[in-house]
Formats: structure tokens, C-alpha cells, sequence
């Protein structure tokens, strides 16, 4: 997804989710960890975790589950349902930037 387009969807009254959603399930994906990929995104942790929380109880399932600790300590993992949620939404935004294309080539060519 470029620049040109962000979406965000309202899913149900109140329910946004958008960009910064997808890009936290992302960076936790990566990174394994809520903590890391708030640092990776230049949120706080209590941001992250408020986040993963919403979601969480927002879906049918979780999108994200904690992983059990260990030497290294815990952690979080993407569940296969979040996986699900995040291609899903990673989809209507490459759906959306082919449609608008057109139009928002046209809108840049009418700045002044």
C-alpha cells in the first residue's frame, strides 16, 4: 500500500479499524512481542496493549495471544486468525488504491 491511500473502516458503530491497527498486528508478527512493536511503531507499550485488547474483544477470536514465558521471558504471537484479519484488511487496500487510481491521479493534476 502506498502513501496515496489510507483507509480506514468503520466495522461496526464505533469499531474503527485502519492503518495503525494492521501495521501494530504486523510489527508483532515480526517481532513476536506488543512491546517491540510498539517501540518499533513509536507507541508505548499501554498503547499497544490497549490496542491489542480492543481487538481482541472486538473479534470473534483473538488476533493476538500472549506466548508463555521462558529464559528470554514472554511474548505475543499473531494468531491465525489475526493473520486472517490483517490479510483481509491488507486486501481492501490494494482493492481501493487499483479503483482510485484514476481518480486520484486526476484530483493531483487539479492542484494548483
Amino acid at each position: 500500500m502506498s502513501a496515496d491511500l489510507r483507509i480506514r473502516l468503520l466495522l461496526a458503530e464505533g469499531l474503527p479499524f485502519g492503518p495503525g491497527k494492521a501495521d501494530l498486528l504486523e510489527a508483532i508478527r515480526d517481532t513476536g512481542s506488543i512491546a517491540a512493536a510498539g517501540r518499533q511503531l513509536g507507541m508505548s507499550y499501554q498503547r499497544a496493549w490497549d490496542l491489542v485488547t480492543a481487538m481482541n474483544g472486538h473479534f470473534r477470536e483473538p488476533v493476538v495471544t500472549p506466548a508463555k514465558g521462558g529464559a528470554r521471558g514472554g511474548g505475543s504471537a499473531l494468531t491465525p486468525f489475526g493473520a486472517e484479519v490483517l490479510a483481509a484488511y491488507r486486501e481492501v487496500e490494494a482493492a481501493a488504491e487499483v479503483a482510485c487510481a484514476g481518480k486520484l491521479a486526476w484530483l493531483r493534476s487539479q492542484l494548483a
